[in-house]
């Protein structure tokens, strides 16, 4: 990240470090009195609605391109609707710190994708190691009895939760090879309202029946994860990756479960088994490796 922009690139990155970081747990917190799809849609509803009332205070403008509009679809569908569909989901069985750190693999299948697609970001024998690194810390994790930390379907829940950073590599790829010119903007609040409309009309069908609770804390917990965990940091993210490599900017995945595993332990007590924590390791060294500067 040598580059004019170095010194803002870097505290872009500790910010989105310190506050998702956090959001693993503060999304355990408005789970126990809002259901995960209608979490979903109402963080995304919020959020959505503050970045398109920005778009129209600093005058932003669509280009209603092929590639906004497939970006916007892209993006929707992939980093939104399906990505934290399945992290509410899966935050209801297993702890947020382990949720976190299976996260963590989000820069492992960036940089495989960005080898067949991006020019300039093929792998090397370096960054193939670090791969295999980090999938060796995602089997030294199920190879441990994750039933311990939660419940008999943890396992399960577990491979289920995987899913997520594929999905969200997928739609990483798409914006760095498609999305330049594209405000950041754009790119984060018309994908959040179309997941908000998906999410929410599924959470009508879905979830007419179960119990909300709008006290202090599921509220507080909301407004967080949408201002704060999804406004402002994923617009601070689409500003990154505009100006940095794709691999580089997924290093995030490295520091944030430090800070999830950390909070996770202090809010919920959650257990730290240590062959998970030594699975996570292997994954975040293996990041490390992965997304080093060649």
């Amino acid at each position: 990240m040598s580059s004019p922009d170095s010194g803002r690139l870097r505290a872009a990155f500790i910010v989105l470090t310190l506050i998702w970081g956090s959001t693993w747990a503060v999304i355990r917190l408005g789970l126990e009195g809002i259901p995960p799809l209608t979490g979903v849609a109402l963080r995304f509803a919020i959020a959505g609605a503050i970045l398109l009332a920005l778009v129209r205070r600093f005058g932003v403008r669509f280009t209603w391109s092929r590639e906004e509009l497939g970006l916007w679809a892209v993006n929707g569908l992939f980093s939104f609707t399906a990505s934290y569909t399945i992290v509410y989901w899966a935050e209801q069985h297993i702890p947020s710190g382990l949720a976190a750190l299976l996260f963590a693999t989000y820069p492992l299948f960036v940089a495989v994708m960005a080898h067949f697609a991006l020019p300039g970001e093929r792998l090397g024998w370096r960054a193939a190691a670090g791969i295999l690194l980090g999938f060796a810390g995602v089997a030294v994790i199920f190879s441990d009895d994750l039933q311990l930390l939660g419940g008999a379907n943890v396992r399960e829940v577990a491979l289920v939760m995987l899913l997520s950073p594929i999905v969200s590599a997928v739609a990483t790829i798409a914006v760095k090879r498609w999305g330049a010119g594209i405000h950041p903007l754009s790119l984060t609040a018309v994908p959040m309202l179309l997941t908000a409309a998906v999410v929410g009309t599924l959470a009508l069908v879905l979830e007419r029946e179960a119990t909300l609770v709008f006290d202090l804390r599921s509220v507080g917990s909301l407004l967080y994860l949408a201002v704060f965990g999804s406004a402002v940091t994923f617009t601070v993210y689409y500003w990154m990756l505009a100006r940095a490599r794709a691999t580089q900017v997924a290093l995030i995945a490295y520091t944030i479960p430090i800070v999830a595993v950390a909070v996770g332990a202090l809010l919920f007590q959650e257990p730290i088994r240590p062959r998970v924590v030594l699975g996570g390791a292997l994954v975040l060294v293996g990041v490390a490796v992965v997304t080093r500067r060649r």
